[in-house]
C-alpha cells in the first residue's frame, strides 16, 4: 500500500519533469527524495548538489565543484529550480519565511527573507508545505518574501519576464497558479484526501475544474526507488505520517 508520504515523494518528483539540465535545488527530506527519484527516472539531466559545494551523482558521487559564484550565474541565468518551504503562501504565490505578525512588531521571527526575492525573479520556484493549514494558506502573507503572480506582474517586465511558479505540494495535494489572475488551482488530491477537506484547510477560495483527480500512482519501480534505494530508513514518514 502506497503511504501518504510517498505520494507526496511522487508529486515532489513530478515538479522537475521536462526540467532538463538545470540545478534542482530541494529544501527538506522529502523534495529531496523527489527531486533524486526524478533524476533516476524520467528526468535524468538534472543536476544534484551535496548542499554545499559539490555537484555530485545518484550514489553521492563528486562529479564537479560549484562554487558559490556559479551557482548565483545558475540562478540568475534561470537554470535553476527550486522547491522552497513556505511558512506562509496565499493564492498568487507569494510566500513568507520572515516573520509572523506586523513587521515592525512581529509576534515571531523566522528564517529571515535570504535569497527567495532572486528565486523568484529569476529562476523556477515551487514549494512544499508539510502540513497544509489556514495559518499556511492565508488570504494575504505578512511579509512577501517570494514574489507571487500579482506582484510580479504588477512591477513590470524586469520582474515578470522569469517568474514562474510550476507548483505547489502538499500533505493534501498538488496545486500550480493556472486559476483566474495566476491564482492557486488545486491539481489533484491525494488518495484518502477530499476536495472539501483541502478547502476547510485553506484560508482562501481556490479554484477547481469540474473534477479533481487524485495524484497519480507510483509505479512499482519507483516504489522501490524510494523504499530500499532512495530512502530506506523511512524518514519520509516522519516528515508526512498517514
Amino acid at each position: 500500500m502506497t503511504s501518504r508520504a510517498e505520494y507526496c515523494v511522487i508529486a515532489c518528483a513530478e515538479a522537475w519533469r521536462g526540467d532538463g539540465e538545470v540545478l534542482a535545488s530541494p529544501m527538506g527530506p522529502i523534495p529531496s527524495f523527489g527531486a533524486r527519484l526524478a533524476k533516476r527516472t524520467f528526468s535524468p539531466d538534472l543536476l544534484l548538489t551535496d548542499g554545499e559545494a559539490m555537484l555530485v551523482g545518484l550514489d553521492g558521487t563528486v562529479e564537479g565543484w560549484l562554487p558559490y559564484r556559479r551557482h548565483l550565474t545558475m540562478v540568475t541565468g534561470g537554470r535553476r529550480h527550486v522547491m522552497m518551504g513556505a511558512s506562509q503562501i496565499d493564492r498568487y504565490g507569494n510566500q513568507n519565511i520572515s516573520c509572523i505578525g506586523d513587521w515592525e512588531r512581529p509576534s515571531r521571527q523566522l528564517l529571515g527573507v535570504r535569497g527567495a526575492p532572486v528565486n523568484t525573479l529569476n529562476n523556477p520556484v515551487s514549494y512544499w508545505v508539510p502540513r497544509h493549514s489556514p495559518r499556511v494558506f492565508v488570504e494575504r502573507v505578512d511579509m512577501v518574501s517570494g514574489v507571487g503572480y500579482d506582484r510580479a506582474e504588477a512591477a513590470g517586465p524586469s520582474a515578470s519576464r522569469f517568474h514562474r511558479l510550476p507548483r505547489v505540494v502538499s500533505d493534501l495535494g498538488v496545486f500550480d497558479f493556472t486559476g483566474p489572475g495566476h491564482s492557486m488551482r488545486l491539481v489533484s488530491v491525494h488518495p484518502g484526501v477530499t476536495v472539501e477537506q483541502v478547502r476547510a484547510a485553506t484560508g482562501f477560495e481556490l479554484a477547481t475544474g469540474e473534477e479533481v483527480p487524485y495524484t497519480r500512482e507510483p509505479t512499482a519501480e519507483e516504489l522501490r526507488l524510494i523504499r530500499e534505494v532512495i530512502d530506506p530508513k523511512g524518514l519520509r514518514d516522519r516528515e508526512v505520517r498517514g
